[in-house]
């Protein structure tokens, strides 16, 4: 595959972004790879963080066209980085996966409204190629094997309080894709303050199985997401992939291993009708029905290869 690594010079790469949790494991590794990195932040309390991992920060309204048209064309980037989203306590307050149309209302205009912004302002400043978040843990459609691939629809849960959430994703898909961009089509992120919130639930046992708990996920450390991330930059990458380990389980197994990790008691185990009725239907379809993903394309398109190839390893190392 022909990339930015074939030619002279450092990329200049434009994280939207760059404070998030995977923002954070991401720029260092850019850095560290001799690219020009520019990040934004919502507010200039994170200015100094984002220096002190090696970039020129920028404060950037996502949802305003006229912000974000005048970071991207005074960075003058070669790629851009799409990872806008408002998931944290400060953005969204606390975690409600009852009602993911409520907790994910901000991340949802971001990906709605600022993947928009950041295309228009990418075509205005004469950006050549675009990386942006998609999503891949439990939500293949149901039928069929339980690992899917790329090639495989997306279960978009219609009629849900899951479906306008993972409706604007399948739309940033149809639109990067177009731009003759990457979609990276992360799994579920743990490490460095990125399961915090289910641990503590996990601790409280307030985190239980949902009927059989053979919904299948597939999750993915932040470093090897980010290290993904890094290799589609530099090789102008095109098309959708499934950044997720190489063990895809179901939550009987990895729910109790995760509370196992964390010193808690084995999680309770309640009937589907009571799941659905505490936790809603999105937790409903990830324990029970859920189809998780193969990483297959991504080490045959882009050579990589997790570090963390599996979560019952992750789990351990983090929470020791």
């Amino acid at each position: 595959m022909t990339g930015y690594r074939d030619r002279e010079g450092d990329v200049r790469v434009f994280v939207a972004g760059g404070s998030g949790v995977l923002g954070r494991r991401l720029v260092p590794q850019l850095v560290a790879r001799g690219h020009q990195v520019t990040a934004t932040t919502t507010g200039p309390g994170k200015l100094g963080l984002l220096a002190d991992l090696g970039a020129e920060g920028v404060v950037m309204d996502g949802l305003d066209a006229a912000s974000v048209r005048g970071a991207v064309e005074a960075a003058r980037p070669d790629v851009l980085v799409h990872q806008m989203t408002a998931i944290s306590p400060t953005h969204a307050g606390k975690p409600d996966i009852k009602h993911p149309d409520r907790w994910f209302a901000a991340t949802n205009r971001l990906r709605a409204e600022g993947t928009d912004n950041l295309l228009a302002a990418a075509r205005s400043a004469g950006v050549g190629h675009v990386v942006a978040q998609g999503y891949a843990s439990w939500n293949g459609t149901a039928g069929g094997g339980w690992v899917k691939t790329e090639e495989d629809p997306l279960n978009l849960m219609p009629g849900t309080a899951s479906y306008p959430g993972l409706a604007v994703l399948s739309r940033i898909e149809d639109l990067v894709l177009a731009a003759g961009g990457a979609v990276l089509r992360y799994g579920a992120f743990y490490g460095p303050g990125a399961i915090d919130d289910q641990v503590a639930l996990v601790r409280k046992r307030q985190y239980p199985l949902i009927g059989r708990g053979t919904g299948y996920s597939s999750w993915v450390h932040l470093d090897d997401a980010a290290e993904a991330t890094v290799l589609a930059v530099e090789q102008k990458a095109t098309g959708v992939y499934n950044i997720v380990d190489d063990e895809p389980a179901p939550a009987s197994e990895w729910l109790p291993w995760l509370a196992r990790c964390a010193g808690a008691k084995r999680p309770m185990r309640i009937p589907v009708w009571l799941g659905r009725l505490l936790a809603g239907d999105q937790a409903v379809v990830m324990m029970t029905t859920g189809r998780a993903f193969s990483n297959a394309r991504a080490k045959r398109d882009l050579g990589w290869r997790p570090r963390h190839p599996s979560w019952r390893q992750g789990f351990r190392e983090e929470l020791a």
